[in-house]
């Protein structure tokens, strides 16, 4: 197996209405998404969107969990004070803030929020990280 993601797809209740927070977060919309699935364009992945029930009987397990799942998205940028703007974008378009920004123990600043379907996102910046001209994260 190479050593790379593709595609991340999150099992969320209502797809109109994740759809359209991802939309309003900026997340572009590929041409490939239908009526069941919503398909958007990150840096070198896709995020996809897709009913809960209908991933977990893909999967083959109960669609009823809830809490914190062992998962995080991460959201990297530029600035410290792009973190809070980022969270602030999140909470307009209908996400809920769970930790404020702030200064974080590793030297950075990060924050989080949960998307509609609860879902955690972190938004951080750091020193160290660096970008590609198209956003890219380098290491």
């Amino acid at each position: 197996m190479e050593a790379r993601l593709s595609l991340i797809t999150l099992g969320v209740a209502d797809l109109a209405r994740a759809r359209a927070f991802y939309l309003a977060l900026g997340f572009p919309l590929r041409p490939e998404s239908q009526e069941s699935v919503v398909f958007l364009q990150l840096n070198g992945l896709w995020l996809s969107l897709y009913p809960r029930a209908a991933l977990a009987e893909d999967v083959g397990c109960d669609a009823a969990g809830s809490g914190f799942r062992g998962i995080t998205l991460a959201h990297n940028v530029r600035s410290k004070e792009e973190v809070a703007q980022v969270l602030a974008q999140a909470e307009a378009a209908g996400g809920r803030i769970v930790k404020p920004a702030q200064d974080v123990f590793w030297g950075g600043h990060s924050g989080y929020f949960r998307d509609p379907d609860g879902h955690f996102w972190e938004v951080a910046w750091g020193p160290m990280f660096k970008f590609a001209e198209d956003g890219t994260l380098l290491f």
